[in-house]
């Protein structure tokens, strides 16, 4: 491991780790059977009239990514509020709200609404007595308790954000969500909770049931009756999705049951991509299931594939917190001081979280590993060659968590998914992962060797080129893993985004290797899932430093020995014979003392997952210089929405696992789905140009009755789920409102060409109407034009001379707004717009500070109101001639789609 140039004094001197142990109650529990149907379990209650404390906080188990490899000793508790803040009634299964402080105060950092809303929304409805239960419940699935999440908040499930509506629709979401977990296998209508919920809030629950079945935390997997639901012809355009692991076939079932045509290209001659159980086999009959790849379930609370196992009946065996560790001789490592320093490893870590708080941005650029080794250093005078080599088997284990060698991970961003951990028993599948795949892959279109070199993408669609074969598609989903397109195997024709291109640069993609062998018999202890061996040779403390028992679940004596960090690599060129002998030497030399014999393997498979063009490594990591905005870079579509990205790499809350790659293909899928409605509708569109003409112009008004961007007189609206600063928007510009003033800065010659500027545009339009012209814009564009100073006058200016736009009437526009016009309505949704909403300011930047790396998003936002105000003229400081020739206003189509787009408007 490289060592940093700072000498150790520079991490000494750290403020002790505010940390405090949170104590649960002695009345709660948070128990979970990962083969039971009942995830959670709380003995809390409360009576009828009982308030709930917003003071108190209920503990959630997050297993740290540092112990992934070795199970957790203790568990660190994270505190999340309790849901619903308010005091609860059994009376009507509605509590009044009789002051405005009820209100929740709004989270994430939006504003709560001062508007005044209906009475029926001031009451906070009570579906049972289990809300607290149901929340936490949400919580496994990613939904905070007390707020809303980024893609709620972009679908606009709320009027409001910050107000009693929200609390409800909350409070139906999750109640929606323990329905079906309850009973996983079923499917669960909207009208089951037609009875249970007040008549009021049946909008809400329509929302809400809508959202958590399209984006599948839902009715998703491979029951019997969700199955059914798959239609037995395609009714909407063809996806071709490019790789057939948990990702890809997530995806193509979801689609499949949305009713598109889908095509899967795998390059293998199986599925499942890095999820791999080989059948291992011998004399008398002996045989295992092996997981050569993925192979342990990291949290059973909400992970979707132990839901899956539920719903097949597959039984999950925990894996047991016994783990010994083994010397060079074989002789099992003392308890005490295998704690103390396992101990002082958690430290040294705290210590570099510590680190990484004072450095602020610069420790971006700093190794996890040059921190470590920097702190250890410190104490080497006092460590023997026991607790070195023990030390060095915990980073080993940090580098098989991460897939990756410790001087190449960044200090800052590391463990940035670890909020999101989903917590409970770390588990294996009885049989081995690859029954999942196969319930995944059982009736979708997979074609097998099809190795894919080529992907062109349009406006159009999408053609797939493997070998001489081109498969054409409305849609792409590319789920190949980060080695493959880090490797730029397959081509891209245009090339994909610089953005996206330095996203995939900057994301570390590691390797972990294994030795499987089936032994005629078991030898080892049954008593245990898990043991470890140290080395002491620290470019070789990943070599077979942990070894899975997998007799409880394989079906036969199966051990397999893991290989990490830099050890990982060497053994790629290592040959079969050499490890094997290798693995057997630790084995014998740990048993045989024992008087145990331990006999040859009957068969041995090792890995190479580096050197497996289909994946070119095994999971990602976030290395120096990279973030978790980054991954979310990953996920985003290109070629306006034609062609999209999906795998384990693409999720910044679950990467490096297998739920994350299935959660991202779920996602996906409902992304495609509202690109495709949104071309049908702008199909609808195109084909009834002048019978359509009158609804589109209500339909931009009522989009821009929410606008995403607003200042002055000037309004912007753009889809929120393309980041794309080339990607286009729609630019509207108000004039003709004396209320409204422009208090940017003006002067008394500026007021007379004011009203110069008004006299002139206002012989075309009369006193008592608002006029609107627009222009199409990149989305940089108007991020700059927000950013011009001297009000709408300079803004006015710029626009005209600056960018040589020119400012048109409705229809001025052309098919390229009703595309995105098409667009924006579909990733809105059909929700009616509501003039209280808060509307979120985009292109602000999700930038994260080194102090606040465990820390939620924050979204900024601003309340549009409804008013009979109508916009201040903005001016220019050109001449009125150049003005009115740059906004093009004379011509018959457009005066005439202002008109009626005037018409449309709300008073």
């Amino acid at each position: 491991m490289d060592l940093p140039d700072q000498s150790s004094e520079l991490f000494d001197s750290f403020p002790p780790i505010p940390f405090t142990l949170f104590l649960p109650e002695e009345n709660f529990s948070l128990n979970i059977n990962p083969n039971s149907d009942t995830t959670i379990n709380t003995s809390i209650t409360q009576n009828q009239d009982s308030t709930i404390d917003s003071s108190q906080f209920f503990p959630f188990p997050v297993p740290k990514k540092r112990r992934r490899g070795r199970p957790q000793r203790s568990v660190t508790s994270f505190n999340f509020p309790p849901f619903p803040n308010g005091s609860f009634s059994g009376n009507n299964g509605i509590v009044s709200s009789s002051s405005s402080a009820s209100v929740p105060a709004a989270r994430n950092g939006v504003e709560s609404s001062s508007a005044n809303v209906p009475d029926v929304a001031d009451e906070i409805i009570v579906i049972n007595k289990e809300s607290t239960a149901e929340a936490l419940l949400a919580l496994t699935a990613g939904f905070p308790a007390d707020h809303l999440t980024e893609d709620e908040i972009d679908a606009r499930v709320v009027s409001v954000i910050g107000g009693i509506e929200q609390v409800n629709y909350i409070i139906i979401r999750n109640h929606i969500i323990a329905k079906w977990r309850e009973n996983v296998s079923s499917w669960v209508s909207k009208e089951m909770f037609i009875d249970s919920i007040p008549t009021h809030c049946h909008t809400l629950l329509d929302t809400a049931y809508n959202y958590l079945v399209s984006h599948g935390y839902i009715n998703f997997g491979v029951a019997p009756a969700i199955k059914e639901k798959i239609p037995a012809e395609p009714s909407k355009p063809s996806v071709i999705v490019v790789g057939a692991g948990l990702a890809g076939l997530a995806a193509a079932r979801q689609l499949m049951r949305f009713g598109f045509k889908v095509t899967v290209l795998e390059g293998r001659k199986r599925a499942g991509g890095r999820v791999y159980t080989k059948k291992m086999e011998g004399g008398n009959r002996v045989c295992a299931a092996a997981d050569l790849g993925g192979s342990v379930l990291t949290g059973t609370l909400g992970n979707p594939l132990g839901i899956m196992a539920r719903q097949l009946g597959y039984s999950l065996h925990k894996v047991r917190d016994k783990c010994p560790l083994y010397s060079l001789d074989g002789k099992p490592v003392d308890p005490d001081m295998d704690l103390k320093v396992e101990t002082a490893f958690n430290h040294l870590l705290d210590k570099a979280s510590m680190l990484r708080q004072s450095m602020g941005e610069v420790s971006v650029d700093v190794s996890l590993g040059a921190a470590l080794e920097t702190f250890w250093q410190a104490h080497g005078d006092s460590v023997n060659s026991e607790e070195m080599n023990l030390f060095n088997w915990h980073l080993a284990n940090l580098e098989y968590a991460n897939a990756g060698l410790l001087s190449k991970l960044s200090l800052a961003f590391w463990d940035q998914d670890d909020p999101y951990d989903m917590g409970g028993d770390h588990c294996f599948l009885a049989g081995g992962n690859g029954r999942l795949i196969q319930a995944l892959a059982e009736n979708v279109s997979i074609l097998y060797e099809k190795t894919v070199h080529t992907i062109r993408y349009s406006g159009h669609g999408v053609q797939v080129i493997a070998g001489n074969q081109v498969i054409e598609g409305d849609m792409a989903l590319c789920t190949v893993p980060l080695g493959v397109l880090k490797s730029g195997s397959i081509k891209f024709i245009p090339e994909l985004p610089q953005r996206k291109l330095d996203g995939i640069k900057r994301l570390g993609f590691g390797l972990l290797n294994k030795v499987a062998m089936l032994f005629p018999r078991v030898f080892w202890e049954m008593d245990l899932d898990t043991f470890g061996h140290l080395s002491d040779d620290p470019s070789r403390r990943g070599e077979f430093f942990l070894f899975y028992n997998y007799a409880t679940v394989a079906g036969g004596p199966l051990l397999i020995a893991l290989v990490a960090g830099e050890a990982a690599h060497k053994f790629e060129s290592m040959p079969p014979t050499d490890a094997v002998t290798r693995v057997i030497e630790i084995l014998k030399g740990i048993y045989e003392p024992q008087g145990i014999d331990v006999p040859e393997p009957i068969q041995t498979v090792c890995t190479r997952w580096a050197s497996d063009p289909f994946s070119l490594g095994s999971y990602s990591n976030v290395a120096v210089g990279a973030s978790g905005d980054d991954y979310d870079i990953l996920a985003e579509n290109v070629g306006d929405g034609r062609l999209f990205f999906a795998g384990e790499a693409t999720t910044r809350r679950y990467p490096a696992t297998m739920h994350g790659a299935f959660l991202s293909g779920l996602r996906e899928a409902a992304n495609m789905a509202n690109y495709a409605n949104a071309r049908a509708l702008r199909l609808k569109i195109d084909r009834g140009p002048s019978k359509n003409a009158h609804s589109c112009a209500c339909l931009l008004a009522d989009l821009f009755r929410e606008p995403d961007l607003e200042f002055g007189s000037f309004s912007i609206i753009f889809g929120r789920k393309n980041a794309d600063p080339k990607s286009t928007v729609i630019l509207r510009v108000t004039f003709n409102d004396p209320q409204k003033k422009n208090h940017e800065g003006s002067n008394s010659d500026q007021q007379h060409t004011n009203k110069l500027l008004f006299q002139q545009l206002q012989s075309h339009f009369n006193q008592q109407q608002q006029l609107h012209v627009y222009t199409l814009l990149s989305r940089q564009q108007a991020l700059e034009l927000r950013e011009v100073r001297g009000g709408d006058e300079m803004r006015l200016n710029y626009l005209c001379e600056k960018l040589g736009v020119r400012l048109v009437g409705r229809k001025g526009l052309g098919p390229n707004a009703d595309s995105v016009i098409a667009s924006i309505k579909a990733e809105r949704g059909n929700k009616k717009p509501s003039s209280t909403y808060l509307a979120l300011k985009s292109g602000i930047s999700k930038m994260k500070t080194s102090s606040t790396l465990k820390r939620n998003a924050v979204r900024r936002a601003k309340i549009v109101r409804n008013s009979t105000r109508v916009a201040a003229a903005p001016v220019s400081n050109t001449s009125n001639d150049q003005v009115l020739d740059n906004i093009k206003l004379v011509d018959q189509d457009s005066s005439a789609a202002l008109r009626s787009d005037q018409t449309n408007m709300t008073s």
